[in-house]
């Protein structure tokens, strides 16, 4: 019987590794939005739900800071995680705040506008705007983690531009979270403190590929 050689052992421990330190990290910075989701009503606590969601931005961008230093070859989780928190944690937390603000303002006036006339035509461009700030954040992050000193005009302009012209990447990610929400809402324990780490991981890795055309462009 073939021996499986150490290295293999070395790598699962690493991605084990890799994952249950970032689910602990982005657990801990995430403390007030699961709070929240666990313990009141979303239809009644959402203003909350929407400001806890922008404070769990920074962790998101540090988990994708994270995983960039893992794939340059960095052993190490939790102070990675901590040193991309602390370099990127003011444009992160500006960036999922403009997203969060967005979303808020387009889902209120879609509930809005639904029962009315006008909501047959504005519903769907409000939904389509939400849609678009979603897919600007998730690019937006990984650009930040890539680029920590960008400025965000210049992340929010390029994760929105990429994010469409390349939308099988981006669609593939809005699959990846639906299918970690519904895990979380089966299994709260398992969603956060098992798969969150492999989700994130996921779209890092396709919003890297969707900014490949920036990256390539910054390198020359």
């Amino acid at each position: 019987m073939k021996r499986i050689p150490h290295s293999a052992y070395a790598t699962l421990f690493g991605v084990v590794h890799l994952a249950l330190g970032v689910n602990l990290a982005l657990a801990v910075l995430a403390l007030p939005l699961i709070v929240l989701l666990v313990t009141t009503d979303p239809s009644l606590s959402w203003p909350l739900l929407a400001v806890a969601a922008a404070l769990a931005g920074p962790g998101v961008a540090a988990a994708f800071g994270t995983f960039r230093a893992h794939a340059d070859g960095e052993s190490a989780v939790l102070s990675v995680f901590l040193r991309s928190l602390r370099t990127m944690w003011r444009r992160a937390l500006a960036l999922s705040a403009l997203v969060v603000a967005v979303l808020v303002v387009a889902l209120v006036d879609v509930f809005v506008l639904v029962p009315t006339g006008a909501g047959a035509i504005a519903a769907p461009l409000l939904i389509v705007v939400a849609v678009l700030a979603l897919a600007a954040g998730m690019v937006g992050m990984v650009a930040l983690a890539e680029d920590p000193r960008a400025r965000l005009r210049d992340v929010v302009r390029v994760a929105t531009v990429l994010a469409v012209r390349r939308w099988p990447l981006t669609i593939a990610s809005f699959a990846v979270i639906a299918v970690q929400i519904a895990v979380i809402t089966a299994a709260p324990a398992l969603g956060i403190g098992l798969t969150a780490a492999a989700c994130l991981y996921v779209v890092w890795a396709g919003g890297r590929h969707t900014l490949q055309p920036a990256l390539q462009t910054a390198e020359v």
